[in-house]
């Protein structure tokens, strides 16, 4: 998103910076034209001032240009934002499962596979007892891995990583 306003200000700006060039050249076409500049020495600063104009030109043109890209074209930032999050949620998954004993493993891969699975349903698709289940639950939660929201009479269980 901040690539869209700063290509907006980069048009703006551009066409400020055009407009003033435009001026400026009009300006020394006018005074050359003036004193019949064509092959007097006394011309030399004109014709400089309209070199460097021409510089200006492409300048103004490059920024324009760039305005639009960042506007209509450029897409990459999201595209890296989001898969360097999707990267990172993975790597911090996969480093928690090595600290993990095979119970918490299996219950924490459960719970990322069906984000918001309620406990009960939980238990009956892993074949775990309530009790094992809970103690479970409830260590992974101290750990700050999962977090449990009421839902009826169960709990609905989500993974913090």
């Amino acid at each position: 998103m901040e690539n869209k306003k700063l290509g907006a200000v980069l048009i703006v700006i551009g066409l400020l910076v055009g407009g003033l060039i435009l001026y400026y050249i009009n300006l020394l076409s006018d005074r050359a034209e003036v004193l019949g500049c064509f092959n007097d020495p006394s011309c030399i600063p004109i014709e400089r001032g309209l070199s460097m104009s021409h510089v200006g030109i492409g300048i103004f043109a490059f920024v324009i240009a760039l305005g639009f890209y960042l506007i209509f074209f450029n897409k990459t930032e999201d595209m890296l934002i989001k898969r360097y999050g999707d990267e990172k949620d993975n790597e911090k998954f996969d480093f928690a499962m090595k600290f993990l004993d095979p119970f918490e493993a299996k219950v924490l891969k459960k719970i990322r596979e069906e984000e918001g699975i309620t406990q009960s349903t939980l238990r009956l698709k892993l074949d775990m007892s309530k009790a094992k289940l809970s103690y479970v639950l409830q260590d992974l939660e101290k750990r700050g891995l999962i977090k449990r929201v009421e839902k009826g009479k169960t709990l609905q269980i989500f993974s913090k990583i």
